[in-house]
This record gives C-alpha cells, sequence and structure tokens, in this order.
C-alpha cells in the first residue's frame, strides 16, 4: 500500500497579502479619531446601551454610519467595538461625537433584581403545589 502525497502549491507569484483590519492600522485609527485631543469623552463602560436617534446622513463617516445603522436596536459599547473591529477606546471617541450631535442615546444597562422575595416564590411554590 502506498501512502497518500500531499499536493505541492505550484510554484509562481505570490498573491498580495489581505489588507489588514484598521484596528491593526495606527494611522488609520488616529484618523477615525479626527486626529484631535479629545478630553472630554462620554462616561462609557462597556455595558452602556447605544441606540440610534436618526439615520446615517451622506456626509457621516462610513464608521459612524455603520454605528448608526447597527445601533437600530440597543447595543453595548463592547458589542460595537467586537462588530466594528476597532479598539474599545476609538468606539468611545466615535461615540462622543455622534452623542455631542445628538445621533445616538447611550442609556444606562437593564440591572435585574439580585434575587426576588423568598416569600413570593413559597407562595408561587405553594399555589403550584395545590393544582
Amino acid at each position: 500500500m502506498i501512502p497518500p502525497q500531499r499536493r505541492r502549491r505550484p510554484a509562481g507569484p505570490e498573491k498580495d497579502p489581505p489588507p489588514e483590519p484598521c484596528g491593526k492600522n495606527p494611522q488609520r485609527l488616529y484618523v477615525l479619531t479626527g486626529a484631535a485631543d479629545h478630553d472630554e469623552r462620554a462616561e462609557l463602560d462597556l455595558v452602556t446601551l447605544i441606540v440610534a436617534r436618526a439615520d446615517p446622513s451622506a456626509a457621516a463617516q462610513p464608521e459612524q454610519a455603520a454605528v448608526l445603522r447597527l445601533c437600530a436596536n440597543p447595543l453595548s459599547v463592547a458589542e460595537l467595538s467586537a462588530y466594528l473591529n476597532l479598539p474599545y477606546s476609538v468606539v468611545t471617541v466615535l461615540l462622543t461625537e455622534l452623542l455631542t450631535a445628538g445621533l445616538v442615546q447611550a442609556r444606562a444597562p437593564i440591572v435585574r433584581q439580585a434575587l426576588p422575595d423568598r416569600s413570593l416564590l413559597e407562595a408561587v411554590m405553594h399555589g403550584l403545589q395545590r393544582l
């Protein structure tokens, strides 16, 4: 029995490497953030929910338009960062600009009560047992 052989790649010109995602290019990130010193960023944490208030305009940057399209339904800042493949700090700068323009709204995350009242649970349990 002859063991299987690997097929060798034909020797030829190598293809161009795929373009780098914008998260890896510091110059692109500098351009995205407006190349300005943003001392006054909005107080956003990873779980802050962002909701779009308007549709993207034709003059909006591609990243800002993407944020507005993604935020038709509430999304957290961490989810936006992952979907856009951008660092958290760049996303917060973009969101600060959109918040200032009134195009998005930031909401505190919905916090559920830690534990329901024990007496309520017991009443429900006894009611179910009676059925």
